[in-house]
């Protein structure tokens, strides 16, 4: 399944999917969290990127396992190097993402704009300060894996 698309490895293709959606993730997620005064117009964005990035990290990590097995299964020296650091920063990725979905989430729940409107917080003010901090801290933690999957990925293929 995430071997090819239209005969070409999947990939380089799907990687793109995930280096835009995780970055806009972590920046919508930080801009909710961090400015209240904009969460009525940036919860469906946070909504959609919270549902999109987690399957396009995923995505990527598949059809990176594909090609490993498929291309460079025997690759030997600096590239099975490369390639290996490269890998190690895809479960570590996915799960900092995952968390980040589920804590942005909870944290749109928690302060839903039908809720904000009467001044309370759904699950009240510590939780949603705890889910503030979370969700903060856990786009930091995306935001630095992704930076070191897609730079090791691209010294893996430029031998930089």
């Amino acid at each position: 399944m995430f071997d090819e698309i239209l005969g070409l490895p999947a990939h380089p293709l799907i990687i793109h999917f995930a280096v835009v959606l995780t970055p806009l993730l972590v920046g919508v997620a930080v801009v909710y969290a961090l400015l209240p005064r904009w969460r009525a117009n940036t919860a469906w964005a946070l909504v959609l990127l919270s549902l999109a990035a987690p399957v396009a990290v995923f995505a990527a990590r598949q059809s990176g396992e594909s090609l490993k097995e498929a291309r460079f299964g025997s690759a030997e020296g600096e590239l099975a190097t490369r390639i290996s650091a490269h890998e190690s920063f895809a479960t570590p990725l996915l799960l900092s993402v995952l968390g980040l979905t589920v804590a942005a989430l909870l944290l749109v729940y928690a302060t839903s704009p039908a809720r904000a409107s009467v001044g309370r917080d759904r699950f009240g003010r510590p939780v949603t300060l705890v889910l503030t901090a979370l969700t903060v801290v856990l786009a930091v933690v995306a935001g630095y894996f992704v930076f070191q999957a897609g730079d090791s990925g691209a010294r893996a293929v430029w031998g930089m």
